[in-house]
C-alpha cells in the first residue's frame, strides 16, 4: 500500500479510549490533564567508553 493514499481520520462521537502498555521502569507524572511519561535509556543507546592504550 502507498503511504499517499492513506487517510487516517478520528472521529470525537460517544466514548473513546486509548490504552497502551508501557515498561515498568518508567516515570510519569499528571498536571493539568496532561500525562508526561519519561523513559530511561537503553543500555545499547547509551554512548560506550573504548579505552586506547
Amino acid at each position: 500500500m502507498n503511504e499517499a493514499n492513506v487517510h487516517r481520520v478520528e472521529r470525537s462521537y460517544g466514548s473513546f479510549m486509548r490504552s497502551f502498555s508501557l515498561p515498568s521502569n518508567i516515570d510519569a507524572d499528571m498536571k493539568d490533564g496532561v500525562l508526561a511519561v519519561r523513559l530511561p535509556k537503553r543500555e545499547n543507546a547509551k554512548p560506550k567508553a573504548i579505552q586506547i592504550s
